[in-house]
């Protein structure tokens, strides 16, 4: 894809890890591609923790190098991307400081990004200095996640950045939305005539959408003790998914077509009676255990994490969406840290044939089903039964792969790559608008509020397994489980 639109990228914490690890791996993958960044745009890291743009580059080699081209770097490439680079250094707390940014860019062509890969606290300030030296017009700013910690915060953030930048300068990034298989989906629903007449009530028995994560909290446990996984994954990331995979098909692919038939479901979802919770909400928090034959510490002995916390790492939810085409569906979402593999999915389970003249294999759940597997290798798998070879008419459980790396030719383009591209040419379809983010904070809220009060502790569960029992119990009483246990 060709583009002649000049940019000029600016990103603050240009020497965090977001943006060691994904931001400017994204953005040489699209300079190593050829056509997708305009020639002249430049990219202009703005941070404190180095002195000059020599020693911020020679940064970006020890810490940005190992994440990039997987089959090796193109040296070629990456010396021209290195030339693309400026840096402008930056006490953030200082807003006289952003003079000093104004000078640097005011001169470059086209449009300004201004990405925010920072803590939230500095999102206000950053756009208070931004606009105090008139760096808001002819401009783009990325949000990234959490966007506050409550319904609270979050419209106080939005409120206060709304002041300075319109809703369509606004892009509040959720790098899922950007997964190959998540557009895929779409494709799916919407580009079939095979799958949407079956997308609903009357086809679809259950529907899970599971974000598991081997790691622990990491070098984060001071932040993820004052977050948790409800607000670090659910409120974002899973909701996010849930109304990809519920929602109408929207008249056009346009950006508020899509987002709009987004907000339908977060507004469809059954609000969570708070005396209920325990019977539609199990947290739980890991305790050592081995991972990969690896003995891990357990989460109240991390480092940053209070001894007693009581931090969820690991939230699953059935979830109701109270509309005609999913009335009487169960969600099941999960997600957990120091699980039993790294994976993201999402797992269609469709109803049994109503009548079987072939025997009693055809009626036991899961026989149909479409797994759509987000990491680590995306693909979406479609199960059905056929008819073993022999004599007999007995059924086996086959699938059909759709494995993009093995279909088309073409590498994949990582979530921030297309998320990135497209904040430069301003499309607005994969992120998050006001609207959806004030419905999953609000639909959240009675959990949060509960689980604060509670005196009930985060169920335990070993490191290297799936969770508490309790979440598989909870899937028991609908007749179902997780897919890793029926297999």
């Amino acid at each position: 894809m060709q583009t002649d639109s000049s940019f000029t990228f600016v990103l603050f914490g240009g020497t965090g890890d977001l943006s060691m690890r994904k931001i400017l791996p994204a953005l040489f993958e699209a300079h190593r591609a050829g056509g997708m960044l305009a020639d002249s745009g430049k990219i202009v890291a703005v941070a404190r923790h180095a002195a000059d743009r020599g020693e911020y580059l020679q940064w970006v080699n020890e810490h940005v190098k190992p994440h990039v081209s997987k089959n090796g770097v193109d040296e070629a490439a990456w010396t021209s991307f290195l030339a693309r680079i400026e840096f402008v250094k930056i006490d953030l707390g200082n807003p006289e400081d952003f003079v000093h940014l104004r000078d640097a860019i005011q001169d470059l062509p086209g449009i300004r990004v201004f990405y925010l890969a920072t803590g939230p606290s500095l999102f206000v300030p950053i756009c208070h200095a931004l606009a105090s030296v008139g760096l808001n017009e002819n401009a783009r700013i990325v949000l990234e996640k959490p966007l506050g910690y409550d319904l609270k915060s979050s419209n106080a953030i939005n409120d206060a950045v709304g002041e300075i930048f319109a809703e369509e300068q606004i892009y509040r990034i959720d790098h899922y939305l950007g997964k190959e298989p998540v557009q895929n989906l779409l494709a799916l629903r919407f580009g079939n005539a095979l799958f949407e007449p079956l997308w609903r009530r009357e086809w679809v028995e259950s529907i899970q959408i599971t974000i598991a994560e081997e790691l622990g909290v990491e070098a984060r446990g001071d932040f993820y003790d004052n977050t948790g996984a409800l607000r670090d994954m659910v409120q974002n990331h899973l909701l996010q998914l849930l109304s990809i995979v519920a929602m109408e098909p929207p008249h056009s692919m346009d950006s508020d077509s899509v987002r709009d038939e987004k907000l339908r479901v977060l507004r469809a979802l059954k609000p969570i009676d708070p005396n209920e919770i325990g019977k539609v909400a199990v947290r739980g928090q890991y305790h050592a255990g081995g991972i990969r034959g690896t003995a891990v510490p357990g989460y109240a002995t991390e480092p940053g994490v209070k001894p007693d916390s009581t931090t969820e790492t690991f939230v699953a939810l059935k979830v109701e969406i109270e509309n005609w085409r999913w009335a009487g569906v169960p969600f099941f979402l999960r997600t957990g840290k120091r699980l039993a593999d790294r994976v993201a999915e999402i797992v269609v389970n469709f109803r049994a044939v109503p009548h079987s003249a072939l025997g009693a294999s055809a009626l036991r759940a899961g026989a149909n089903r479409l797994v759509i597997r987000l990491q680590p290798n995306e693909t979406i798998r479609l199960y059905c039964l056929a008819k073993q070879p022999g004599e007999g008419m007995n059924l086996a459980s086959v699938h059909l792969d759709l494995a993009f790396d093995k279909f088309f030719r073409e590498g994949q383009m990582e979530a921030y790559q297309r998320l990135l591209l497209d904040v430069i040419r301003g499309r607005l379809a994969l992120f998050v608008r006001r609207d959806e983010q004030e419905a999953a904070w609000r639909w959240v809220e009675p959990i949060l509020n509960e689980w604060k009060t509670s005196t009930k502790p985060p169920k335990p569960y070993a490191a290297g397994t799936w969770g508490p029992a309790a979440a598989s119990a909870m899937l028991a009483q609908h007749g179902t489980c997780w897919l890793e246990e029926e297999n």
